[in-house]
């Protein structure tokens, strides 16, 4: 325990809170109170092992990374803050004597609105390990009000709801209203001449927000070392317009207050439209220009100089997002500190580091130039200035190639493409998995490659496994010290010490049991949420994680129908029972995702409605797809679905958190499933569909013919007259239409029907594998024990020693 303390001590703290805050004894606090009371003392807890560790001005002068992210996804905090610092039994005791169940209060908390998918809760994964492995390392980004939405399904269609989620949750957030920073947007340069004949760029006539940060402190497990994660919040200096007040114009003499707090209030809000756009681009310089202002200053009060920045500061770009950090750098070394363009380039691309995350064209952002000019004039000089430079270098290093120039270009046909800035200025660069980073460095990045191999470099993806296993899971959590000892948790590579029992049949029927005590558990949610009685000891198919084509929840729909069809042409065909368990959210705007919800939602009702098939084929979509949900889901899943187009997923960590908890990954060789595959070997694991190579030689072939399927397999036939005929009354057309429009088009761009035999012939497997509960005893604990290597620990360590350059601050 890093902190001992006796039950009476917070016993006291609760108490103290509750007075100071509340006016409230325990016997007469509500539930709320004694929550936030807690909360509080939990927080007071951690600021004191903060300040011991990042005291301004006497604390360790080491360096720091400080990564940036447009999302966290960091779950409830309180469990796990009490879980990491070894406290939770004293909790327990102490509010078990004010009549309180500690459960009760972690039920009360919200998930935190500060992120939507994997890359968020990546980056929540990467600070409780940078903590956990004793090193400084904090999270910078907005502080949305209403996070991405909250889902509701409504009439088997996905509403977007206010996710208020500040009501209960902003107890973990400390206001720093001192430490705010002005954002500037708009307005025009001004070029002034000093007596020595340097021109500087002014900037002037613009209009100011200011970020009010609002920190949460990070725990890592077994650590006294404390991080940050910095929250920006908007506002405007000019609070109401007096004069337009008193004319009557109400609205009007609120409109820059509104304009500079919509900044903060949602995430990734709608771009199809010139507004989106200028909303997106201004939530990224909003975040990047007020945390890299505060680093600036840091740093200058504990050295005294901006020269050895690059040596005490890392800046980690996670996804293209927060590239604009790297002219918002040189803005201030050129502007406020007068620093020479080379000496501020060099320093700069010492201090950043890049992880793409994705090659999906449409996560690689670009930006309109002339939008981007008109919002951001100061940074749009000095990344023509960038750009300028960068092609000279293209020139003398390609001359004979243009396309290839204008390929790596960071400004190119009126667009500015982050990526490339990226990847211009950053000194390491790192894919996701072996082969997301194979790809890049064979496609997506292949001339700066040439230019620096040794720039680019690959660092798998990692969990926080402990919120995963020990949090998500205690029984099984449990059982495996009972094995194996408590070693595992602080070491995740001590799970291979399971692999002894792997012929245990004595281990494999205590696995089972918890397994079913976890689905029961699901069950229960499922019914109370759904109204839909699942079996417990039918197979927990799960595919939850974003909603978009590419991850083809699409083809998992595909293979239900078919065995929809199959029970309706003989009921008495021998079909094991199966539960099909989606979790997803679609983004607003994203038609097809939204189309492909309502699909299962509407297929569900209808296996629900038919007495034929009900018992045996069932669909849950849960809603609000979320960490808490899924720590209910993960220990409950037999079957893992990852089942994207090869070479489309460029890691994913949901495949990490179902291995370890004992599901079977039923995947393509995609992302972290090729290294999954890897780590257990053939016999436990379901591997189907075309490789990567394969996906790129029928593309560039041209000669895909999705048509053809339709014609020549009666099962996708069949399928295809299903939702033609109708779901529930339902013709999903813009679906159908989707995968099989024209003989020689561009339809099913993500191969549905070209893998769907080998995914039809996997999941024949998967039942057969199921029925034989030894087998599958010896792959789920077998998957269990070698799930290690996945540990967020472990990929922190490497980006410690390959990119970032930092150690614990202990040693």
């Amino acid at each position: 325990m890093i902190n001992k303390f006796t039950v009476n001590e917070i016993k006291e703290r609760i108490e103290e809170k509750l007075l100071h805050h509340f006016g409230r004894e325990a016997k007469s606090a509500t539930k709320h109170q004694i929550y936030k009371s807690t909360c509080l003392v939990v927080r007071d807890i951690m600021s004191e092992l903060w300040n011991k560790n990042h005291d301004l001005i006497d604390s360790h002068k080491q360096k720091q990374i400080y990564y940036l992210s447009m999302e966290f996804l960091p779950g409830t905090s309180l469990k796990n803050n009490i879980f990491n610092l070894e406290i939770e039994n004293v909790f327990k005791e102490a509010l078990n004597e004010f009549g309180e169940n500690i459960e009760t209060l972690y039920e009360m908390e919200p998930d935190a609105g500060l992120g939507n998918g994997g890359l968020g809760r990546l980056a929540s994964c990467y600070l409780d390990a940078i903590a956990t492995c004793g090193m400084a390392g904090h999270g910078f980004s907005i502080c949305y009000e209403y996070g991405i939405f909250k889902q509701k399904i409504k009439d088997c269609k996905q509403i977007e709801e206010p996710d208020d989620w500040l009501n209960l949750g902003d107890i973990w957030l400390i206001p720093k209203y001192d430490e705010a920073e002005e954002v500037h947007f708009g307005g025009k340069l001004e070029e002034v001449w000093d007596e020595n004949g340097k021109m500087k760029l002014i900037h002037r006539d613009y209009t100011t927000v200011i970020g009010i940060p609002k920190d949460m402190l990070i725990t890592g497990y077994g650590s006294e070392v404390v991080n940050t994660l910095r929250l920006w919040k908007s506002t405007s200096p000019i609070s109401i317009n007096m004069e337009l007040f008193a004319k009557g114009k109400y609205l009007k003499s609120m409109e820059e207050k509104h304009f500079a707090e919509v900044i903060s209030k949602i995430l990734y809000p709608e771009d199809a439209h010139v507004e989106g756009k200028s909303l997106r681009i201004m939530q990224q310089y909003f975040f990047i220009s007020a945390s890299m202002q505060a680093l600036v200053k840091r740093h200058l009060i504990r050295f005294g100089t901006l020269d050895n920045f690059h040596e005490k500061v890392g800046v980690h770009i996670n996804d293209t997002h927060p590239t604009m950090a790297i002219p918002e750098l040189m803005r201030i070394f050129l502007d406020e500190y007068e620093y020479e363009w080379d000496k501020a380039w060099e320093i700069v691309c010492k201090t950043i580091t890049y992880t793409n995350h994705t090659i999906m064209s449409e996560a690689l952002e670009k930006w309109p130039e002339d939008l981007f000019a008109k919002l951001l004039p100061r940074l749009h000089s000095i990344v023509v200035e960038i750009n300028r430079r960068h092609t000279v270098m293209l020139m003398r290093e390609f001359p004979n190639n243009e396309a290839l120039r204008n390929e790596m270009a960071i400004i190119y046909d009126g667009k500015l493409k982050m990526a490339n800035l990226c990847v211009a200025a950053a000194h390491k660069v790192n894919g996701v998995s072996a082969l997301h980073s194979k790809i890049i460095k064979e496609k997506l990045f292949n001339g700066f490659v040439k230019l620096t191999p040794d720039k680019f470099t690959n660092v798998t993806n990692g969990i926080a496994y402990r919120r995963w296993l020990c949090q998500a899971n205690p029984k099984l959590s449990d059982f495996i010290e009972e094995l194996c000892g408590s070693e595992f948790k602080y070491n995740a590579m001590n799970l291979e010490n399971l692999m002894k029992y792997k012929e245990d049949s004595n281990v494999l029927e205590r696995l089972s049991i918890i397994k079913r005590e976890n689905k029961i558990r699901l069950a229960d949610y499922i019914k109370k949420h759904n109204n839909i009685i699942v079996n417990p000891d039918s197979i927990f198919d799960v595919q939850v994680k974003r909603l978009h084509e590419y991850k083809r929840q699409l083809l998992n729909l595909f293979h239900i129908m078919d065995l929809y069809n199959q029970l309706k042409e003989n009921p008495n065909k021998d079909i094991y029972p199966r539960t099909f368990i989606f979790g997803a959210k679609a983004a607003a705007g994203y038609h097809m995702a939204k189309q492909i919800i309502s699909l299962a939602c509407h297929l569900s009702k209808m296996l629900e409605d038919d007495p034929v098939v009900r018992d045996r084929l069932k669909i849950v979509f849960l809603e609000n797809y979320s960490v808490s949900l899924a720590e209910l889901i993960m220990p409950a899943a037999d079957v893992s679905e990852q089942i994207s187009l090869a070479g489309k997923e460029a890691s994913g960590t949901g495949n990490m958190k179902l291995m370890i908890n004992g599901a079977i990954t039923l995947g393509t060789m995609d992302g972290a499933n090729v290294e999954i595959l890897n780590a257990v070997g053939n016999e436990n694991i379901f591997i189907f569909g075309l490789l990567v190579d394969e996906v790129e030689k029928i593309i560039q072939s041209g000669i895909y013919r999705p048509w053809a399927y339709c014609h020549e397999n009666k099962y996708i036939a069949n399928i295809i007259k299903l939702m033609t005929d109708g779901i529930d009354g339902i013709v999903f057309g813009d679906i159908i239409n989707s995968l099989t429009a024209g003989y020689n088009s561009n339809a099913d761009q993500y191969f549905v029907l070209a893998d769907f035999d080998s995914y039809k012939m996997a999941q024949e497997d998967v039942s057969l594998a199921y029925q034989n509960k030894t087998k599958w005893g010896q792959m789920s604990i077998t998957n269990i024990a070698k799930s290690g290597i996945f540990s967020a620990d472990r990929s922190i360590k490497e980006y410690a020693d390959k990119i970032w350059g930092i150690k614990p601050i202990n040693d």
